[in-house]
């Protein structure tokens, strides 16, 4: 069996897209993954990028598929079929203003009539056969099904994967020597290489996905906040790939577990407003990640921008050192905190949108997230 998956069975062309490249010796002393195999950082690290990418392009269409609008659907059908029967029996009551004739059983007023000899019935013009009723739906409702099916697939695929890779993140940074509530130790013993085999594959996956992202922003329907997403993606990109070939890849590690935690609460509120299943439910899931947003993101990310603005220059020796692995000058840190606050201008922006959500919350009218829900065409959400 392990003959069966050796990759000595695959040409050499495609073995960078399998498998972790750069292989190199346990560093002496290690100060974190002792028992894990250690890698340096190349330009074919690339194409398992690239592969990445495709992986899960696959596992989001089988769970947008196959899991999440079955689900969605089966769930929305179910209620809308419980209104149609609410709204048809109202309707009934309200033309309920019926003549019994005592001799035939017959009830008519004008609308309908019941005869109890045939088992058949018609009210309002809808056939009702055998207790079986016939439930008509608007073309409003319709598309607001499929809407909100669609909708609450492309959320499920988010959620299952932050809570994935945020589970992953948070092993990762348990076996670093660094500290959230004392971001210092993020640029002692610099450059950070070689790296450790499970966290050269967290660094990586975690770039494919915003490349995945930015594809998919591409490729579906442009909404509200299409422009301030995409630079979002390619910010994040831009660090993420530069911070691993220059070897400030803890830093970056952090970050990301950071930013993680709470983008799993806001899609599972939307998901849950998308179903329909509890005012109350969505509303305290959107309250968390409220509150998540504002600590992770501004509290937590903010002291991380101060450290490198201010404990970076003091810990680091600034050299441009192909040997030895340094690659962090002066300027090169000057763009890396440039493009942090950028982020963090924007997380301001959306922080101020958040809010506002959130007095909607308060004052009664529910959450609804202002952000992306709706397309630039400008359809409105029931």
């Amino acid at each position: 069996m392990a003959a069966l998956f050796s990759l000595d069975h695959l040409p050499s062309i495609l073995v960078p897209f399998v498998a972790l490249q750069y292989p190199t010796d346990t560093p002496n002393p290690v100060d974190s993954f002792p028992d894990s195999a250690y890698y340096n950082a190349g330009k074919l690290d690339v194409c398992i990028v690239i592969s990445l990418i495709a992986i899960m392009a696959v596992l989001r269409d089988a769970f947008r598929l196959g899991v999440f609008e079955p689900f969605a659907r089966w769930k929305l059908t179910r209620d809308l079929k419980r209104r149609a029967r609410a709204r048809e029996q109202a309707k009934s009551l309200q033309n309920g203003n019926s003549v019994l004739s005592n001799g035939n059983g017959h009830i008519s007023n004008g609308n309908g009539h019941i005869a109890n000899g045939s088992g058949h019935a018609q009210l309002n013009g809808h056939a009702i056969a055998n207790g079986h009723s016939k439930t008509p739906y608007t073309r409003k409702e319709l598309q607001h099904l499929n809407r909100s099916v669609l909708r609450f697939a492309e959320q499920g695929w988010s959620v299952v994967y932050y809570s994935l890779q945020w589970c992953y993140g948070l092993y990762i940074h348990r076996n670093l020597p660094t500290r959230v509530l004392d971001p210092t130790d993020l640029w002692l013993n610099y450059p950070h290489i070689p790296l450790a085999g499970p966290f050269k594959f967290y660094y990586l996956s975690q770039t494919a996905f915003y490349l995945h992202q930015i594809l998919i922003l591409n490729a579906e329907a442009r909404r509200k906040d299409h422009v301030q997403m995409m630079t979002h993606h390619i910010i994040t990109v831009i660090l993420m790939s530069t911070s691993y070939f220059t070897n400030v890849t803890r830093v970056g590690a952090l970050i990301m577990v950071l930013m993680d935690w709470c983008d799993i609460f806001l899609p599972l509120a939307k998901m849950l407003r998308y179903i329909e299943v509890s005012q109350l439910a969505t509303d305290a899931t959107f309250g968390w990640f409220l509150i998540s947003w504002l600590v992770t993101r501004h509290f937590l990310f903010l002291s991380v921008i101060k450290s490198a603005i201010f404990d970076a220059p003091r810990l680091i020796t600034f050299e441009w050192s192909v040997e030895k692995g340094h690659f962090l000058t002066r300027e090169a840190l000057t763009a890396f905190c440039s493009l942090l606050l950028a982020l963090e201008v924007m997380q301001c922006i959306w922080f101020w949108m958040i809010c506002r959500v959130a007095w909607r919350v308060v004052s009664g009218k529910g959450a609804a997230d202002e952000r992306s829900d709706n397309e630039d065409d400008g359809e409105k959400q029931d």
